[in-house]
């Protein structure tokens, strides 16, 4: 897959396109996560899981963040590695891509419905890594994905990432319908903290002046 983008440095909110490619090997996986902050929604997505691939083009569509992720990973033992190490990926795309954060909104939050599913998901592009998940899945399996690894993914955003994230399904009964809320949310909230504040201008949205 030819990347949509070209490898660029972080850039600040000044710049129209926020953008930046990674790639990560192990033995394991081989990622490259091209992303850009100021998109309109496309994604091209191919992890090997058509399920974490349908799941991440909500977060693009409803982030309206550009998104490319290439996956090649040991499959044949599960899905664990490549679902963990695209977080990863994911997780340091958007701190390259995100640069210093002068003029961001930073904080973000969604409630998504879907039928009779509801999740709320609350970030915070603070720089520190934390996760808050409260989600209980009505049944372990979606076709052939494995719903716990969904904390993992998450998990590895947010410590790569450098954001606190707080995830909580409010109710629902399809598994399906749980899941596509709480990634539908979690791109919802994105775009709000990304989004440039028109009365902060390029300060820094903390009273330490970093983040």
């Amino acid at each position: 897959m030819q990347p949509v983008y070209a490898c660029l440095p972080a850039t600040k909110l000044t710049d129209p396109m926020r953008k930046s490619e990674v790639s990560r090997a192990t033995l394991e996986t081989r990622i490259t996560v091209d992303i850009g902050l100021d998109g309109t929604g496309v994604a091209n997505l191919a992890t090997g899981i058509g399920f974490l691939d349908h799941m991440l083009d909500q977060v693009a569509r409803h982030g309206l963040i550009d998104l490319a992720i290439k996956a090649e990973g040991d499959l044949h033992i599960d899905a664990h590695h490549t679902v963990e190490d695209v977080g990863i990926t994911l997780g340091q795309a958007f701190a390259k891509a995100l640069g210093d954060k002068k003029g961001i909104r930073r904080y973000g939050h969604a409630y998504v419905p879907l039928d009779e599913a509801l999740s709320r998901v609350v970030i915070d592009l603070s720089g520190r890594p934390g996760l808050e998940y409260h989600v209980e899945f009505t049944r372990a399996m979606i076709g052939e994905f494995d719903v716990d690894l969904f904390r993992e993914f998450f998990q590895g955003f947010v410590n790569h990432a450098g954001v606190t994230l707080h995830i909580d399904n409010l109710r629902g009964i399809n598994a399906h319908h749980q899941a596509e809320t709480v990634f539908k949310a979690f791109g919802r909230a994105l775009r709000m903290a990304l989004e440039a504040d028109p009365r902060l201008g390029d300060q820094m949205p903390s009273t330490k002046g970093t983040l």
